[in-house]
């Protein structure tokens, strides 16, 4: 894959029957479904088994790192071990409502139950054997098509998702998942949801919802008549072919991290630019693929990151400190730290010089402080439409609130669910509004978020850590949330701001 993303870690929440989730107690390692809401202690995290890819066996680990195990009584522990060993295999039957059955390979029974009463012991499938999928990673993708080796996006010419793009560049790359109705829906950038006729539709309906299912790591979307999206034609157009007791590479895709892709403005209020060629220069008003590059946060350290342009090739610093577009793979040269303040940031190379912006716009790692010239304005471009998780959970309305006649609803933290929000970017600063228009709202004194208000109040935005960013209002107060899900703006500079998963 050529995208410079990397698969998402697939991490959900099983709910019984009896409407409770699994859950993975810390003393003695025991199960029960007993919970009412999705915790940490409810999350498990999907593995595959082996590294053929056309294993069917998954393994499911716990917050504990330990495996879900079954053994030849039906007894079940969260107590696996790693390297896990044949009782903590499973086989995964998708159904057509949506949800799932767990069945141990190694014995052929089916996982149940309710409350403490846990089992794997079933020797068919009956209601208490069906467990719904509730998935707990963030749910902004990309997604790559196996047989295609192409990227998804949504095609405005054609009205339609296809599987042609080398790279998943810009706004119409990004997917969202709706959870609705036990099913996942493909949401847009603008809004609108995948049918598996390969018609985009504004509304979930029963021909929008599918079942993922996973083979090999990889990701399959079964609809509700059990057919199986895949591409398509010349432009690989996205909808269900087939139903297939045997999957093909068709059927198959990667759910990709998206990462953040920004313009950077420098002082002489032009965008950063490769058009000109692999020097790059601050020299262009518009905003093209060619002014666009892909942030890639490290994993090792916090704040150092690449960037990467709609080629493939990554920004490095030449021997006289020049920055150019021509590295074909990441080295240290090619690492910079960022340094914010408010929306703009601070480009430190690993020469231990700051990028700065000459008066023609060229640029050179050579500055030994930041100054005016040093200092960019950066523009995070595909987000329209924005889930922010953090430490208790995703951002929503509170349940209490989605059933008053107010107009304004008061933002929880701790939400198992997550509402979605349109990301609007004005002069410099964001804008955040629920999809009925009303924007977020901060109460006195950085009090109680709320989201009604028919005019925006304004935020900056500072990506940080890999796929997280700090969000702070205009007057440099962070927004922070707390485990009882209340959500405020009261945070100062002088604290470590809270990092929201976008």
């Amino acid at each position: 894959m050529s995208g410079g993303t990397e698969p998402l870690e697939i991490r959900f929440g099983l709910i019984s029957g009896g409407n409770k989730y699994l859950t993975a107690e810390s003393f003695g390692f025991t199960v029960n479904a007993s919970a009412s809401s999705m915790k940490k202690k409810q999350v498990w995290t999907l593995e595959h088994a082996d590294a053929d890819d056309d294993c069917s066996a998954v393994l499911i680990r716990s917050h504990l790192g330990r495996y879900l195990a079954a053994d030849k009584d039906g007894n079940v522990t969260g107590d696996g071990a790693s390297p896990a060993g044949p009782d903590c295999r499973f086989v995964i039957t998708a159904h057509d409502d949506g949800r799932w059955s767990l069945q141990s390979e190694a014995h052929g029974r089916y996982l149940g139950g309710t409350e403490d009463r846990i089992s794997c012991f079933a020797q068919s499938i009956s209601n208490t054997e069906k467990w719904t999928v509730h998935f707990a990673m963030h749910p902004q993708v990309n997604l790559y098509s196996v047989s295609r080796k192409r990227y998804v996006h949504l095609s405005t010419k054609h009205s339609e998702v296809a599987a042609d793009r080398d790279t998943p560049w810009g706004v119409d790359s990004l997917l969202t998942l709706l959870y609705h109705d036990r099913r996942y829906h493909l949401q847009t950038a603008d809004q609108r949801l995948l049918s598996c006729t390969g018609a985009l539709v504004s509304q979930p309906d029963a021909s929008t919802g599918f079942t993922l299912e996973f083979r090999g790591g990889r990701v399959v979307f079964r609809d509700a008549e059990g057919r199986y999206l895949s591409p398509s034609g010349p432009s690989g157009t996205l909808k269900s072919a087939k139903k297939s007791s045997r999957l093909g590479k068709d059927e198959l895709f990667v759910m990709e991290r998206s990462h953040a892709q920004v313009t950077l403005m420098a002082c002489n209020d032009k965008n950063i630019s490769m058009r000109q060629g692999v020097d790059l220069s601050a020299n262009q008003d518009e905003e093209s693929d060619q002014e666009v590059f892909q942030l890639e946060m490290s994993k090792e350290e916090a704040g150092l990151c690449a960037f990467r342009t709609a080629q493939g090739k990554y920004w490095t610093v030449t021997g006289s400190g020049a920055i150019q577009s021509n590295a074909s793979s990441k080295s240290a040269s090619c690492l910079f730290h960022l340094e914010w303040s408010g929306s703009k940031v601070s480009l430190k190379a690993n020469n231990g010089k700051y990028i700065n912006a000459r008066k023609n716009g060229q640029l050179t790692a050579s500055a030994d402080t930041p100054g005016e010239s040093e200092v960019f304005r950066v523009h995070l471009i595909n987000r329209p439409l924005l889930v922010l998780r953090g430490a208790h959970g995703f951002i929503g309305a509170r349940k209490s609130d989605t059933h008053t006649q107010g107009t304004s609803h008061t933002l929880d933290c701790s939400r198992a669910s997550y509402d979605v929000y349109r990301l609007q970017h004005a002069d410099r600063a964001y804008s955040l509004k629920d999809l009925a228009g009303r924007y977020w709202s901060v109460g006195p004194e950085g009090g109680v978020v709320s989201c009604g208000g028919e005019d925006p109040d304004w935020w900056e935005l500072e990506l940080r850590g890999r796929g997280q960013m700090a969000v702070r209002t205009a007057d440099g107060r962070y927004l922070h949330g707390d485990h009882t899900g209340a959500l405020t703006a009261k945070a100062n500079a002088n604290n470590t701001p809270a990092l929201w998963e976008y």
